[in-house]
């Protein structure tokens, strides 16, 4: 395991144990991770209403990401819907609930607390069309055309290799099979010493990648129309800016 993905792993292990014990989401204006707010970490709100949470059974966010993709993805009755580092679960179930009975929501993470976090919330939501499994972005264990959307809240950007990740999310999603992320992409050069800092990586600000350079690695991987929109911009402190962006693009009906 490297630097990076072990300071990944520590901070959301860490996030899971607070957010189980009821601090909330950890993306406030004043908090990040349910820590006090640190120069090298972006927090944002993410748009969830308290109506999307009683619909799954929560009474606050568990959300760590920096947009929602469940709305993003535009979801149909009867779809299967993969979650690229569900975390806490939310994005899982609502996913799970708008495709309904006949569809299916997966979510796929790393972290055991995370997971843990996850199924204790999949209980209290009564839902059963939902499936959490342990495995990393990079290598998603679940077969080829096995979904036909892929979503993902502010975690592509914490991979090393995020063209793999994207490799994989257009090997799993059926011909015709759209992905909808959430994610933080640099808009202006960061620091040197802060895109070396493990924990600004797991902060979300080192990993992040021009927008060009997104575009790039959804082509080169064989989606088409990749459609960015940036909707927040953030100041680094340390010199740089970031944006929270939307990100759409489909995997052709052909392969």
């Amino acid at each position: 395991m490297s630097e990076v993905q072990k300071a990944i792993r520590d901070r959301y292990a860490a996030a899971a144990t607070e957010l189980g014990a009821g601090c909330g989401s950890c993306c406030s204006a004043d908090a990040s991770c349910c820590a006090p707010a640190e120069a090298n970490t972006i927090s944002l709100t993410t748009g969830y209403t308290d109506q999307d949470l009683a619909q799954i059974g929560l009474s606050q966010s568990v959300s760590l990401g920096c947009g929602n993709p469940t709305a993003l993805a535009e979801l149909k009755p009867g779809e299967e819907v993969l979650d690229l580092g569900s975390g806490g679960g939310m994005d899982v179930l609502l996913s799970a609930r708008r495709v309904g009975p006949a569809g299916h929501a997966y979510g796929v993470d790393m972290t055991d607390e995370m997971l843990q976090l996850a199924e204790a919330n999949k209980e209290r939501s009564g839902l059963d069309n939902a499936t959490f499994l342990k495995g990393a972005i990079d290598a998603i264990p679940l077969p080829g055309a096995a979904v036909d959307v892929v979503i993902s809240n502010c975690v592509i950007n914490l991979a090393e290799d995020k063209g793999a990740v994207i490799r994989e999310a257009y090997r799993v999603l059926r011909p015709g099979g759209r992905l909808a992320v959430a994610d933080m992409v640099e808009l202006e050069p960061l620091a040197p010493e802060v895109k070396r800092a493990a924990d600004a990586w797991a902060g979300c600000v080192a990993g992040t990648i021009p927008i060009d350079q997104y575009r790039h690695l959804l082509l080169e991987a064989g989606f088409a129309e990749p459609e960015i929109e940036v909707h927040q911009v953030t100041e680094v402190p340390e010199g740089g800016r970031l944006g929270s962006a939307y990100i759409r693009a489909a995997k052709p009906a052909g392969r």
